[in-house]
């Protein structure tokens, strides 16, 4: 098991079930994204450049965009946290994951990426 994963698998509930369905929801919606594990988190990568990251923190876990600042489509749910250029989708509770925002949120995340790298 990689470092990564046993990140996951070793949280407490709700958390571990939250991270296990944003891994799956992650993995089957982007193409070949690639799950490392740096900075002491879970950290997906796509072609070798970073995408986001899963954060268990303060009762909540986040899933970070590394290029938030450009994402519009679901402006209303995505949290700053005090940071510059990355925006969050964060889930209390597992019902908290609405799949038709994450879904459309990590794909315009996906198309702002290629965008900025593939010009």
């Amino acid at each position: 098991m990689n470092p990564a994963e046993a990140y996951i698998l070793n949280q407490i509930e709700p958390f571990r079930s939250i991270l296990l369905q944003l891994q799956i929801i992650i993995e089957t919606t982007l193409p070949n994204p690639q799950m490392l594990y740096k900075y002491k988190i879970p950290f997906y990568y796509i072609d070798k450049k970073p995408f986001c990251y899963l954060n268990v923190t303060k009762g909540y876990v986040d899933l970070v965009f590394w290029h938030g600042t450009h994402l519009q489509k679901h402006f209303s749910f995505l949290e700053t946290g005090g940071r510059k250029h990355m925006k969050s989708l964060r889930y209390k509770k597992i019902e908290d994951i609405q799949h038709t925002v994450l879904i459309e949120t990590l794909e315009e995340a996906y198309s702002v990426r290629h965008k900025k790298y593939y010009k």
